[in-house]
């Protein structure tokens, strides 16, 4: 079973990328999970949300605490989450930043970057001050973890994502090809 924690901020389409990232996985044929977690419900807080994909039934109903891959939408999170909290030893971690890689050090973690930022601004996908990072991130989430298609990243978009299809899955391809650490 591979499981997946998001963590952004209230607004910025966590919980939306962990339902695309199982929509996508579903249509590959796999069994899959996705639920948010939330504190203080209002744009801007953090938020969590996970995903478990897996090619046998998934029984387990609890939240996860040991994910193979942390992905993190808002960097500012890692100034009061402890985003790396129980990943699996050699787990990935993959951040919404234009620094590379090896400016962080995740204690037994493969870091890997990408600008979704720039990638969502420039797609028209929010604003400069209001990005919506989601489909980017997920197209970084595809090549960094393996399992799931971008095809089906594509189809995902347009199954769960309520406007602008083509601007989030162009997002979500650059993503796929700027992801540094690959």
């Amino acid at each position: 079973m591979y499981e997946v924690r998001f963590h952004g901020r209230g607004g910025q389409g966590a919980v939306t990328a962990a339902n695309t990232l199982a929509d996508a996985a579903f249509r590959e044929g796999k069994d899959v999970q996705a639920f948010p977690m939330f504190g203080v419900e209002r744009r801007g807080a953090p938020v969590a949300a996970f995903a478990r994909i897996d090619k046998e039934p998934i029984d387990v109903k609890t939240q996860i605490y040991e994910p193979d891959i942390v992905v993190v939408l808002d960097m500012s999170l890692l100034d009061v989450v402890d985003v790396t909290e129980g990943l699996k030893e050699g787990g990935k971690v993959v951040l919404n930043t234009a620094k590379e890689p090896s400016e962080f050090d995740f204690e037994d973690a493969e870091v890997f970057t990408v600008d979704a930022t720039t990638i969502a601004v420039d797609n028209g996908l929010g604003t400069e001050t209001n990005p919506i990072v989601n489909t980017a991130i997920l197209g970084a989430y595809s090549k960094v973890a393996g399992n799931v298609k971008m095809e089906s990243i594509y189809k995902g978009i347009e199954n769960n994502v309520p406007v602008k299809h083509d601007e989030n899955k162009q997002a979500a391809k650059e993503a796929y090809e700027q992801v540094i650490g690959v």
